[in-house]
């Protein structure tokens, strides 16, 4: 799962958001510890520490002393929010662009849209 595409400590809150987001992990559900990702996937405890405080930070997950990390109640629908905002940034807005460019109306580029085929 580990990759050199970017930042370990990214990949290890992705993983743990993509997980929020599925289900796998739920509301009030423990998240596994920095020591537990640093064995299962032979990095420091320091970077899995980071990519865990960095969600801790967005307000995803919580710390309860003693006990560990827990995913916050409302997680699930803020990670939505926050890659539903994501998605038209970054693919959503570009494809109007583009399609404003060729001419191509919304509707018709709907209609690509849903026959995933170009007309």
């Amino acid at each position: 799962m580990i990759d050199d595409s970017k930042p370990i400590f990214i990949q290890i809150a992705e993983l743990i958001e993509n997980d929020i987001i599925s289900g796998t992990l739920a509301e009030e559900a423990q998240v596994p510890s920095t020591n537990e990702f640093a064995a299962f996937y032979r990095i420091n405890p320091a970077t899995a520490a980071k990519g865990i405080n960095r969600l801790v930070d967005e307000g995803l997950l919580y710390k309860k002393r003693g006990i560990g990390m827990f995913v916050a109640q409302g997680a699930p629908q803020k990670l939505r929010r926050q890659r539903r905002e994501h998605f038209s940034n970054q693919f959503i807005t570009p494809l109007k662009t583009e399609a404003a460019k060729l001419g191509i109306e919304l509707d018709e580029l709907i209609d690509m849209i849903k026959n995933n085929s170009p007309q």
